[in-house]
């Protein structure tokens, strides 16, 4: 649950004549989820931000999935993706199902359109880089730990700050992402035992207001096509916003791992939830500190999900032939666990600076033909070593 939150120059009475210079009125456009029943901003631009001056048809979006095969671990190797495109363009899908999209980019130029994803919230994990994602609601700098969540209907585009490699992490959700419930009190107030909280959660802090006249285009993927929209002015143009419903920012090093005695699940690293899956995060934490802990995770059975990891950083004690931008996906119906030895050998150790992202996904997912071309065909028999 985001805070309330106001940037620019709003009227002090909602829904009122709101007068720019010359007299004429600003446009409202209310903006929010769950009908009129959820979160939601009020923006206040120069023009209707309706005034569309040509539709075109950019594609259907066709993501061509491997056939059903052996149930079995698996391990793709992402740090072998090419770097090219834009923030969109570079996007390689690689794990689907009716709930989310999973995708890696490489993004070596800025987007000269702005982009809406209007089938449910997009997550952006900033593996590498820094720059800035400019939306309506302003500026928001990202850098390297950042999840930038950004919400349905929100035209966005990234610009990469120059010579800096880009790395992400994309998640496409058909629903929206946000803190778990178990975190919040009845009024939507991060609870004291949370592993973040509002101080956490960076909004856009500089609004610019743009008044070109041009053409300007904004793309819109929703229904399984991307369909291409063209203005003759900026669209860019508020001047003033405020509400609860706003793109934001929270970086790993702002979560407080959650420790105790002895080996704790999952579910304490959970950072997001939407509609089939959750987020977790693995941070730099103390181990457990019972004299008899052990510190590597057991063996255990995903009953109910498919589990994804991806690796951001540090030595991973439970796994052995993982680097930098590895993905595992251990699907439901067959147990996994620590490789051989990295059970004994975690016995004694203190801490762990290790960093990974985690996706648990309530339906199964489809590997895309992309992904096949980054497999690790070996992982499945790795524990046989």
């Amino acid at each position: 649950m985001t805070y309330y939150y106001k940037l620019g120059t709003i009227p002090h009475k909602r829904h009122t004549q709101f007068r720019q210079p010359d007299g004429s009125l600003y446009h409202e456009e209310l903006m929010g989820i769950r009908g009129f029943s959820g979160i939601q901003s009020l923006l206040y631009h120069l023009r209707p931000p309706t005034q569309i001056q040509r539709i075109l048809l950019e594609k259907p979006i066709e993501i061509a999935c491997e056939e059903p095969g052996p149930l079995r671990p698996r391990h793709l190797r992402t740090a072998q993706v090419s770097a090219g495109g834009d923030a969109i363009a570079s996007r390689i899908p690689l794990l689907v199902n009716a709930d989310l999209s999973l995708s890696v980019a490489r993004p070596t130029e800025p987007m000269v359109y702005w982009y809406r994803f209007a089938q449910g919230d997009e997550v952006l994990f900033i593996h590498n880089g820094s720059g800035i994602l400019e939306s309506q609601y302003g500026i928001l700098r990202y850098r390297p730990g950042d999840y930038l969540v950004i919400p349905t209907g929100v035209l966005w585009r990234i610009i990469p700050d120059d010579g800096i490699e880009q790395r992400m992490l994309v998640i496409e959700a058909n629903g929206h992402v946000e803190p778990p419930a178990r975190y919040l009190n009845r009024y939507g107030q991060f609870l004291e035992h949370a592993p973040y909280s509002e101080r956490d959660l960076r909004p856009p802090d500089e609004l610019i207001t743009h008044d070109e006249a041009g053409e300007f285009e904004v793309r819109v993927k929703a229904r399984d096509r991307i369909t291409r929209y063209l203005y003759h002015h900026h669209p860019l143009d508020v001047v003033g916003w405020d509400g609860h419903l706003y793109p934001y920012a929270f970086n790993t090093e702002d979560f407080e791992p959650i420790t105790g005695r002895v080996h704790q699940p999952p579910p304490v690293h959970q950072t997001f939830e939407a509609p089939g899956f959750v987020v977790c995060s693995f941070v730099p934490r103390l181990f457990d500190y019972h004299p008899l802990s052990i510190p590597a995770p057991y063996n255990h059975s995903n009953v109910d999900s498919d589990e994804v990891l991806y690796y951001v950083d540090g030595n991973f004690m439970s796994r052995k032939g993982i680097e930098r931008s590895s993905i595992t996906v251990h699907p439901g119906g067959i147990p996994h666990g620590p490789h051989p030895g990295t059970y004994e050998t975690s016995i004694g150790k203190e801490r762990t600076d290790e960093l990974a992202v985690m996706i648990d996904a309530f339906r199964p997912l489809q590997f895309t033909e992309n992904a096949l071309q980054f497999e690790d065909k070996d992982y499945s028999y790795s524990w046989n070593q």
